[in-house]
């Protein structure tokens, strides 16, 4: 009676599947199979998928070539006609959703599951994706393939351990700033192509901060020696980014010391206020500038990324060199020099010491928000240094009130 429930349970799902998937194509009006032959196509690939498992792999076999046998006449005779879409999405669904069938009887419902899920999304959205691929220029593919081939074929082969100076030398985590730079740009690029310009700033400011803030920072610096009128749009990007790295911060620590979290976290939520307020006021001014526009090209930032990853590998070097030389006196002093490229690692650091109780939660928070204070720094280096003019003022500005308001939380904080 159990192994009969489960196996009525498992053909339920198929054919709900079925269901679900043939209800898109009954809509689309297609003449080679709609509700009623989605469903037996899953309940038959169920089907074979039980004799298969007390008959042997033989019956999917020949189940498969069945299907195969009945669905290819159908599509040829599509074919003769004048006006038939002679794609083979139709055709290629019925096999994936008797493959689905046959995968429910493995138990493996939540694949089963996601797998129709996906089939239908694929299916229904077939306008939206023809027009997206119709947008994306010759130009666009060219660094797509370029991010593929650093991020996907380069990246992983590269060793995941430290090297040289004190062991501060890690090729895996340097490439992929390198990568994270090429790939926010173009991320940027994409979202502005495709969507309003001032939506774009905020997802990118948004994504920027949850990725990497110095990443984008960097990446935005560089594209604001464009067209003056769009740095508006480009400063709310940055000061956004900058904004949810606070944000970041407070979910680490609610992770990490959630035993210490209601006296750790105040000050820090609000300095996140604090630079999300500033970052609101930025997106708002964006919104009455020029909008940015994508271009008919994307911007190729692989060069910039590069020097910008020989950048980032002469700080690792200055803060390993500068712990050595003045030694572990004082945790602020290793805070300031850890946030200066990574607010991550001293702030799961200083939560871990914190929720252990070798550190009392007041030194915690202010540990924390000198590593922010100087990650700011940091950022502002960055804009200086690779910044147009028109950019760099209202940034730095941006920057000021957020290191002048943590500053006021470090110094008058009780």
């Amino acid at each position: 009676m159990i192994n009969d429930t489960g196996l009525l349970q498992s053909l339920g799902i198929a054919l709900g599947l079925g269901l679900l998937v043939g209800l898109q194509r009954e809509w689309e009006h297609n003449r080679l199979a709609g509700l009623r032959t989605f469903a037996l196509v899953s309940l038959f690939g169920a089907l074979s998928g039980m004799l298969a498992q007390a008959h042997g792999g033989w019956v999917m076999g020949g189940a498969l070539i069945a299907l195969a046998a009945i669905t290819v006449p159908g599509y040829m005779a599509s074919l003769q006609e004048k006006e038939a879409d002679p794609g083979l999405t139709t055709e290629i669904a019925l096999l994936v959703m008797f493959a689905t069938g046959a995968v429910t009887m493995l138990r493996h419902h939540m694949v089963a599951v996601v797998i129709a899920g996906s089939v239908l999304v694929l299916l229904q959205g077939k306008k939206p994706l023809h027009q997206m691929v119709h947008r994306i220029g010759e130009n666009d593919l060219r660094e797509i393939a370029r991010l593929v081939l650093i991020g996907l074929v380069i990246l992983p082969v590269l060793p995941n351990r430290s090297f040289g100076y004190d062991g501060v030398l890690n090729p895996f985590a340097i490439w992929l700033m390198v990568v994270l730079i090429v790939g926010i740009s173009l991320v940027a690029y994409l979202i502005s192509k495709f969507l309003s310009p001032s939506r774009g700033a905020a997802l990118t400011g948004i994504l920027g901060g949850l990725i990497s803030s110095t990443a984008t920072t960097a990446s935005v610096s560089r594209r604001s020696h464009g067209p003056p009128g769009h740095a508006p749009a480009l400063v709310a990007i940055t000061l956004i980014s900058a904004a949810v790295v606070f944000g970041r911060v407070i979910i680490e620590v609610m992770l990490v010391a959630s035993g210490v979290a209601s006296e750790v976290l105040p000050p820090l939520v609000a300095m996140m206020v604090l630079a999300g307020i500033i970052a609101v006021v930025a997106y708002r001014f964006s919104l009455k500038s020029e909008p940015p526009s994508p271009g008919d090209t994307p911007p190729s930032e692989l060069k910039g990324a590069v020097m910008f990853g020989l950048i980032y590998v002469v700080v690792l070097l200055a803060v390993s060199f500068a712990r050595e030389h003045f030694g572990q006196t004082g945790l602020f002093t290793v805070a300031a020099l850890s946030g200066l490229t990574d607010m991550d690692a001293i702030t799961l650091s200083t939560a871990s010491l914190s929720q252990a109780g070798q550190l009392d939660a007041s030194t915690a928070w202010r540990v924390i928000m000198t590593g922010g204070l100087a990650n700011l720094l940091f950022k502002a280096a960055l804009v200086i240094g690779m910044g147009s003019r028109v950019f760099i003022k209202p940034v730095i500005l941006g920057f000021a009130a957020m290191l002048t308001g943590g500053a006021a939380i470090l110094a008058f904080w009780p």
